[in-house]
């Protein structure tokens, strides 16, 4: 059954010459206490699951440095994790497995991870801020912003969390199947990544109805 969502109209606050925290108080001034940023990594790559996460930050929250994941170097991401964790009021993770993607689709597996991530945040959001145009399928008032992660520090944060706790999972693949350098790539579909689908085979780690790794199935 499809639940309800609570949207607020994109027109309030899809403007890209607001402040980093504006989306946040924005919020706040319409009474919402608990704002929660969500975001994900792992929807592009060949192999291994799809992660979320949701960060809740407090109102006078700083971090110097942080945005968006994608345009962080590992290092920089690494150091920054364990910051965004302690200031953050609560951090929730959510995961959907290889056989959930290619059960559902990796959109619906997405919003199935982000569901999850809010669903285990120890403090229950009441407004979610979440990057993208799609909505999580839950019951809470919610916001879609485009290029959220660049714009929304609650949702840079929640894309560094997502990004570093998925490339750790990738790392302990690797150590699996070492033949497939997922230490190197994460799982996206690098040429040296294709090259090995190629000559080994998809391995139960790869999503199977993914372009790149489908024709190689027997």
């Amino acid at each position: 059954m499809k639940v309800a969502t609570r949207m607020t109209p994109l027109s309030l606050f899809d403007s890209p010459s607001l402040t980093a925290l504006e989306f946040e108080a924005r919020a706040r001034e319409r009474g919402f206490q608990s704002v929660a940023g969500i975001d994900e990594a792992g929807r592009g790559p060949l192999a291994g699951p799809v992660v979320a996460a949701a960060v809740i930050l407090p109102e006078h929250f700083s971090l110097p440095g942080l945005t968006d994941s994608k345009k962080l170097s590992e290092r920089r991401r690494q150091s920054l994790y364990p910051e965004i964790c302690h200031q953050a009021r609560a951090v929730g993770i959510g995961v959907a497995s290889i056989e959930e993607i290619d059960l559902l689709n990796i959109l619906q597996a997405t919003l199935l991870a982000m569901t999850r991530a809010v669903g285990r945040l120890s403090q229950p959001p009441d407004h979610l801020l979440i990057d993208g145009i799609s909505a999580v399928p839950l019951n809470l008032s919610q916001q879609c912003i485009k290029q959220g992660d660049s714009r929304s520090l609650s949702i840079a944060a929640a894309s560094v969390v997502a990004k570093v706790i998925r490339d750790r999972i990738m790392l302990s693949f690797h150590r699996q199947l070492p033949a497939y350098d997922f230490a190197s790539h994460k799982g996206y579909g690098t040429l040296q990544h294709r090259a090995a689908i190629a000559e080994f085979g998809p391995s139960p780690l790869h999503r199977k109805t993914f372009a790149g790794v489908k024709e190689y199935l027997k």
